[in-house]
């Protein structure tokens, strides 16, 4: 399974969302600079999560978006999902013969327990600088 960068800029936006939550609606073109990231592809992004439910938008001269839920309550696997679809390591796991098929549906649950159990506040909290309490992931 591979995420593309429509899975990885979503995090993005979502994380970005997740750190500044309860500070007022943030805008695109800020998490844009702030990355170096293409504004019109993250309005592309923005569009399904704010459908999913994920976030909210608010109109105005200060406007922008912000979370529709508490980070805590937001996973990364809810973030993949609506903008990868379903997560499955490889294509028609029911046609494998049984070791295979096993093998693939262990590492599809595998990434899915990651994902679902690591919450953007997780992914928000985490700091890059090498401290022992830096969040761990593992698959």
């Amino acid at each position: 399974m591979k995420i593309s960068t429509k899975g990885r800029y979503g995090l993005t936006i979502m994380i970005e969302l997740a750190k500044r939550h309860g500070d007022g609606p943030t805008s695109l073109k800020t998490i844009a600079s702030a990355h170096d990231l293409s504004e019109h592809y993250l309005e592309q992004l923005i569009a399904p999560l704010r459908n999913a439910g994920l976030v909210k938008s608010i109109r105005g001269a200060y406007g922008g978006y912000i979370l529709s839920k508490e980070p805590s309550e937001i996973s990364s696997g809810d973030i993949i999902r609506v903008l990868e679809g379903p997560i499955s390591p490889v294509e028609g796991i029911e046609d494998e013969e049984p070791a295979k098929r096993e093998l693939w549906i262990r590492i599809r649950d595998a990434v899915k327990d990651v994902l679902d159990n690591t919450t953007i506040e997780d992914l928000a909290s985490h700091t890059s600088d090498g401290e022992s309490d830096a969040y761990m992931f593992y698959i």
